[in-house]
């Protein structure tokens, strides 16, 4: 997208096409009072802006710096020279200063791709985008200081580049759960091989908490993971710090949450929750209690990992690829199969209760779990359990031999196999294949539910430096399958 200026002669005035909305179209009173405040003033003559393409619908207030910009190099205050190969973007205030835009990296990776000579942005944002280093970043703080920039009078500062920043530190660890050892291993798995976890167990028996740890027993952020991640973020204008974020994100929307906000949307598509969560965790507590329509519009985007945001004037692409995580309770009252409390639901309100999930939904949940509630013993033993690190140098090892068996293709994770990865790396000999089939007759698994479960096998074995799935591989991945085995 590009602003073009013409001053041509007419009636004086000030007109703006190429399909701004309302916040673009409101930069001509912001344009001309940061002019009249800077010490110049509107040509007395007919401005005309033009926003390319005129078929696309620009949103923001980004544009008004590369429209002051280009009326004073109308009215030959800067030379037109100087704007070759510049790429401006800012909001400017009436005094003439310059405010903070969302989108900062986004702007420098389209600008990498340009191939431009310098990126003009606010201070404000400047040091996010300035985490490229093949694109210099000009940091200005007013109208008059890139005027001056451009007539050779002064020197813009190169923003600086900060490399770590975006989130606030995760102070959680695996070893501050008390017991739950099986619970803890369906963690493992999950990070391991990138599976969907569904976590079900009474109140208080520690889904939550379980959950909240998952990102710290994750593989760390690769560079172009942490660039990725970061882009989505400051596009959003969440990036705060200005630097690369390096922690996997964790979003946990509350359950009324829409489905805009969750998988993004607006008039100008913005990034939602899913993507938010992108190359992290995304936790949805009391899953039952989000609406139908919300959690259903999961489903393609755990299939794709994108989300595509259709609008009548435009479509956005978007990354989402994340591991869900799900928490429920076994009924209403919380208590169905306790040891501890008696269930006060009948088998008519259990059955409605999880008729809230789908099946297809309930199938892209790899993990199934039962979460007992720890009793007392355990709660208060002193020892510390096993931290967060040795458990991620596990996975870690886990995630080696998958890149060597994926190797050349873009997978990433167990969870990203097809069909015809499977037929490859998932193979079980004839006692396995036999004992398979008579599960999936059994529970009437569908072949979503089978691939699923296959690809657990295979990231068990991983996690075992096998090489081969084995049969102890394929029933611990039948037994992480509890919701089939109805005995909740």
């Amino acid at each position: 997208m590009c602003a073009e200026v013409d001053v041509g002669n007419g009636l004086p005035g000030y007109s703006m096409v190429g399909l701004g909305a309302s916040a673009v179209k409101e930069g001509g009173v912001r344009v001309r009072a940061a002019l009249e405040h800077s010490g110049w003033k509107l040509p007395p003559r007919r401005v005309t802006v033009n926003l390319a393409p005129a078929d696309v619908r620009k949103d923001g207030a980004a544009f008004d710096l590369p429209i002051a910009v280009g009326i004073l190099a109308a009215q030959e205050v800067v030379p037109r020279a100087a704007l070759e190969g510049v790429l401006f973007l800012g909001e400017l205030s009436f005094d003439g200063s310059l405010r903070r835009i969302a989108g900062g990296l986004p702007v420098a990776l389209f600008a990498r791709s340009l191939g431009v000579r310098a990126l003009v942005l606010p201070r404000a944002c400047a040091a996010e985008a300035g985490m490229l280093p093949e694109v210099p970043v000009l940091a200005a703080g007013s109208l008059p200081e890139v005027a001056a920039w451009l007539n050779g009078q002064c020197e813009l500062e190169r923003a600086s580049q900060v490399r770590t920043g975006g989130l606030p530190p995760d102070d959680n660890d695996l070893s501050d759960v008390r017991g739950q050892e099986y619970t803890k291993l369906a963690l493992e798995v999950a990070a391991a091989g990138g599976h969907n976890l569904l976590l079900v167990g009474a109140p208080g028996s520690g889904k939550s908490m379980l959950a909240r740890r998952l990102p710290t027993i994750l593989p760390p952020l690769g560079e172009e993971e942490a660039l990725e991640t970061s882009a989505i973020y400051s596009a959003a204008g969440k990036l705060d710090g200005g630097g690369l974020v390096r922690r996997r994100p964790f979003r946990a929307p509350h359950h009324d949450v829409s489905v805009a906000g969750l998988v993004g949307g607006g008039q100008v598509p913005r990034p939602g929750e899913i993507s938010l969560a992108h190359n992290g965790v995304l936790f949805l507590d009391e899953l039952p209690e989000f609406q139908r329509a919300t959690l259903e519009a999961l489903r393609q985007p755990l299939e794709e990992r994108t989300i595509t945001i259709v609008r009548a004037r435009a479509s956005v692409r978007l990354p989402a690829s994340f591991a869900l995580v799900g928490a429920m309770n076994p009924c209403p009252c919380g208590y169905h199969g306790s040891s501890v409390r008696a269930c006060t639901c009948d088998p008519k309100s259990v059955r409605r209760y999880r008729a809230r999930i789908s099946g297809p939904l309930l199938d892209r949940f790899d993990l199934q779990v039962y979460v007992p509630q720890v009793d007392f013993k355990e709660l208060t033993d002193e020892r510390a359990g096993e931290p967060s690190a040795t458990v991620r140098a596990r996975v870690l090892e886990a995630r080696v031999r998958q890149q060597d068996r994926l190797l050349g293709t873009r997978l990433h994770s167990n969870a990203q196999m097809g069909p015809r990865d499977i037929a490859r790396w998932c193979r079980l000999d004839g006692e396995s294949m036999r004992h398979l089939g008579e599960v999936v007759k059994r529970r009437g698994m569908t072949a979503r539910g089978v691939h699923r479960l296959l690809k657990v096998s295979r990231t068990l074995a991983d996690l075992a430096g096998r090489d081969a799935v084995s049969r102890i591989d394929l029933q611990s991945a039948i037994d992480f399958r509890v919701l089939d085995q109805e005995v909740l």
